[in-house]
């Protein structure tokens, strides 16, 4: 298999490079790994086209994607991984705890300085990657961290802990978003779902989405939420759009609640709301979420994965040689789910 990655070489393109031989060689408590297959994010939009969303400046010829699955090929000197195990990799140096303060954006693998996955053979720490789930292929294992674990962080372990009966918002029908709608339905909770057609409100209902509003044709959608709610209101919000959905969040999320924000895909990022009223006079909680979360995060995730026999949705998975095409279809946004590629 020759030893080929996606780089960054331009702003707005990906270019595959032949790095020829040797492979890289795994040192102390590290794997050589053999990627299968990695996912695409909104992130990597920003790293690849060298958006100012995105705080890091990308280097020249940076390997994009934080999401990866492969086969350890090779294990360096003292590490506790044999070769053909299956694993998914965890992208950043946060291993362990609760405290977003370890989390390191400098460290993200798949921007800045830092390559990413969307390569054939990558050099890892054996404390980065965890075993990947027997119940989920490696295009699905490789979903994993980004999306999945910002989904599982937001509901149990934001303001608001997810439990039985509880009632969560989940905009969109994106990657974060199937995955919340999944893990919330499977822990419980009544799930509220709003997209941008009928035929993306169907994947929701799929997923275990009771409650189902079109945002295009109901574009003031917070009365819905409170009508179905029984005017309570919802206890969690995941909140993927930010400045032109934050202030109906804020309205239908109840007394003590908490809206999770997760993403920026609001056309007008810039948009000005007054919410604080609303935020103080309900004792609710709106919390910026950085990052997907820690390499045990990823772990907890793998175990609900199993315990609950979930599987995560593909829109769409591409071959290796049409990773470029990939990215143009998650920039689209034309399709519910993930975007991956089959390395």
């Amino acid at each position: 298999m020759a030893n080929q990655a996606w780089q960054v070489i331009s702003p707005g393109k990906l270019h595959l490079v032949d790095l020829g031989e040797p492979l890289p060689t795994p040192g102390d408590k590290q794997i050589l790994i053999r990627l299968h297959a990695a996912a695409l994010n909104y992130k990597d939009r920003l790293v690849v086209n060298h958006d100012p969303q995105y705080p890091i400046t990308t280097k020249p010829g940076l390997v994009p994607c934080i999401d990866g699955a492969g086969v350890v090929e090779e294990s360096g000197p003292n590490s506790a991984w044999k070769k053909g195990e299956r694993v998914v990799l965890h992208g950043t140096s946060w291993i362990t705890g609760n405290d977003a303060r370890d989390f390191e954006l400098a460290s993200c693998a798949g921007a800045g300085s830092v390559d990413g996955t969307l390569r054939r053979y990558a050099v890892w720490d054996d404390d980065r990657v965890i075993a990947a789930p027997k119940s989920l292929s490696m295009e699905e294992a490789c979903t994993l961290f980004c999306a999945g674990v910002a989904a599982y962080r937001a509901l149990f372990h934001g303001p608001v802990k997810l439990q039985p009966g509880m009632t969560v918002l989940v905009q969109g029908t994106g990657g974060v978003s199937c995955y919340a709608i999944q893990i919330a339905s499977a822990a419980g909770a009544t799930v509220v779902a709003t997209s941008s057609s009928d035929e993306k409100l169907a994947v929701a209902n799929s997923l275990g989405a009771k409650h189902l509003i079109n945002y295009r044709q109901t574009p003031k959608w917070a009365p819905e939420v409170l009508r179905v709610t029984g005017g309570k209101g919802v206890d969690i919000v995941v909140d993927v759009v930010g400045a032109e959905s934050i202030e109906q969040s804020i309205k239908v999320t109840r007394y003590g609640g908490a809206v999770v924000s997760v993403g920026l895909l609001s056309e007008d990022p810039n948009l000005k709301v007054d919410i604080m009223p609303d935020v103080l006079f309900g004792a609710k909680t709106l919390q910026g979420q950085l990052g997907a979360g820690s390499r045990d995060h990823l772990a907890e995730l793998a175990r609900f994965m199993e315990k609950h026999q979930l599987h995560p949705q593909i829109a769409q998975a591409f071959e290796f040689k049409e990773a470029d095409r990939a990215l143009q279809a998650l920039v689209e946004l034309a399709t519910p789910a993930k975007v991956v590629v089959r390395v």
